[in-house]
Protein backbone atom coordinates (compact mmCIF):
# COMPACT_ATOMS: atom_id res chain seq x y z
CA UNK A 1 0.00 0.00 0.00
CA UNK A 2 1.32 3.42 -0.97
CA UNK A 3 1.30 6.22 1.59
CA UNK A 4 0.23 9.70 0.54
CA UNK A 5 3.10 11.69 2.04
CA UNK A 6 1.30 15.00 1.53
CA UNK A 7 -1.58 13.85 3.73
CA UNK A 8 0.88 12.54 6.29
CA UNK A 9 2.52 15.99 6.32
CA UNK A 10 -0.91 17.55 6.81
CA UNK A 11 -1.51 15.30 9.83
CA UNK A 12 1.85 16.23 11.32
CA UNK A 13 1.11 19.89 10.61
CA UNK A 14 -2.14 19.69 12.56
CA UNK A 15 -0.27 18.08 15.45
CA UNK A 16 2.43 20.76 15.37
CA UNK A 17 -0.21 23.51 15.44
CA UNK A 18 -1.55 22.04 18.68
CA UNK A 19 1.96 22.01 20.16
CA UNK A 20 3.04 25.49 19.13
CA UNK A 21 2.01 28.82 17.65
CA UNK A 22 2.23 30.37 14.21
CA UNK A 23 5.31 32.46 15.03
CA UNK A 24 7.36 29.51 16.26
CA UNK A 25 6.40 27.42 13.25
CA UNK A 26 7.20 30.30 10.89
CA UNK A 27 10.58 30.86 12.52
CA UNK A 28 11.36 27.13 12.39
CA UNK A 29 10.37 27.04 8.72
CA UNK A 30 12.69 29.96 7.98
CA UNK A 31 15.60 28.23 9.70
CA UNK A 32 14.87 24.98 7.85
CA UNK A 33 14.74 26.67 4.46
CA UNK A 34 17.77 28.90 4.96
CA UNK A 35 20.07 26.66 6.99
CA UNK A 36 18.87 23.08 6.66
CA UNK A 37 17.65 20.15 8.72
CA UNK A 38 20.41 20.16 11.33
CA UNK A 39 19.95 23.88 12.05
CA UNK A 40 16.18 23.30 12.26
CA UNK A 41 16.58 20.80 15.07
CA UNK A 42 19.23 22.95 16.74
CA UNK A 43 16.94 26.00 16.66
CA UNK A 44 14.03 24.08 18.17
CA UNK A 45 16.27 22.64 20.88
CA UNK A 46 16.95 26.12 22.31
CA UNK A 47 13.80 26.13 24.43
CA UNK A 48 12.24 23.29 26.40
CA UNK A 49 8.69 23.97 25.18
CA UNK A 50 9.82 23.27 21.61
CA UNK A 51 11.07 19.78 22.41
CA UNK A 52 7.61 18.36 21.69
CA UNK A 53 7.99 19.63 18.13
CA UNK A 54 11.38 17.93 17.86
CA UNK A 55 9.92 14.67 19.13
CA UNK A 56 6.96 14.83 16.74
CA UNK A 57 9.19 15.59 13.75
CA UNK A 58 11.68 12.89 14.69
CA UNK A 59 8.97 10.25 15.04
CA UNK A 60 7.43 11.37 11.75
CA UNK A 61 10.75 11.03 9.93
CA UNK A 62 11.38 7.63 11.54
CA UNK A 63 8.14 6.39 10.05
CA UNK A 64 8.34 8.03 6.63
CA UNK A 65 11.98 8.10 5.52
CA UNK A 66 13.29 4.99 3.79
CA UNK A 67 15.44 3.27 6.40
CA UNK A 68 14.08 5.42 9.21
CA UNK A 69 15.64 8.34 11.03
CA UNK A 70 18.29 7.17 13.46
CA UNK A 71 18.23 4.21 15.78
CA UNK A 72 18.00 6.20 18.99
CA UNK A 73 16.16 9.35 20.04
CA UNK A 74 18.97 11.72 19.09
CA UNK A 75 17.72 13.94 16.25
CA UNK A 76 21.16 15.51 15.88
CA UNK A 77 22.98 12.23 15.37
CA UNK A 78 20.28 11.06 12.98
CA UNK A 79 20.60 14.28 10.98
CA UNK A 80 24.36 13.83 10.79
CA UNK A 81 23.83 10.28 9.56
CA UNK A 82 21.51 11.62 6.84
CA UNK A 83 24.29 13.80 5.48
CA UNK A 84 25.76 10.70 3.83
CA UNK A 85 22.65 10.28 1.66
CA UNK A 86 21.68 13.52 -0.08
CA UNK A 87 18.41 12.06 -1.40
CA UNK A 88 17.20 11.15 2.09
CA UNK A 89 18.38 14.49 3.47
CA UNK A 90 16.46 16.41 0.80
CA UNK A 91 13.39 14.25 1.32
CA UNK A 92 13.55 14.91 5.07
CA UNK A 93 13.83 18.65 4.43
CA UNK A 94 10.91 18.60 2.02
CA UNK A 95 8.69 16.58 4.37
CA UNK A 96 9.48 18.89 7.28
CA UNK A 97 8.91 21.97 5.15
CA UNK A 98 5.51 20.79 3.97
CA UNK A 99 4.51 19.80 7.51
CA UNK A 100 5.49 23.20 8.88
CA UNK A 101 3.54 24.96 6.14
CA UNK A 102 0.45 22.94 6.99
CA UNK A 103 1.12 23.58 10.67
CA UNK A 104 1.16 27.33 10.06
CA UNK A 105 -2.17 27.12 8.24
CA UNK A 106 -3.68 25.08 11.07
CA UNK A 107 -2.32 27.52 13.66
CA UNK A 108 -3.73 30.51 11.78
CA UNK A 109 -7.10 28.81 11.33
CA UNK A 110 -7.20 27.95 15.03
CA UNK A 111 -6.33 31.50 16.03
CA UNK A 112 -8.90 33.04 13.71
CA UNK A 113 -11.64 30.73 15.00
CA UNK A 114 -10.86 31.41 18.63
CA UNK A 115 -8.73 28.30 19.07
CA UNK A 116 -11.46 25.85 18.09
CA UNK A 117 -9.81 24.87 14.80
Amino acid sequence: MTTNLDMECAKLGAQLAKQSDDKTLTDALSVLEEQGVYAFFLYLNQKNERRRIINSCREFLKGHLPGGFGADNDAFRATQDLSGDIDKLLLARDLLRQSLIYGRYHAKAGASSGGNG
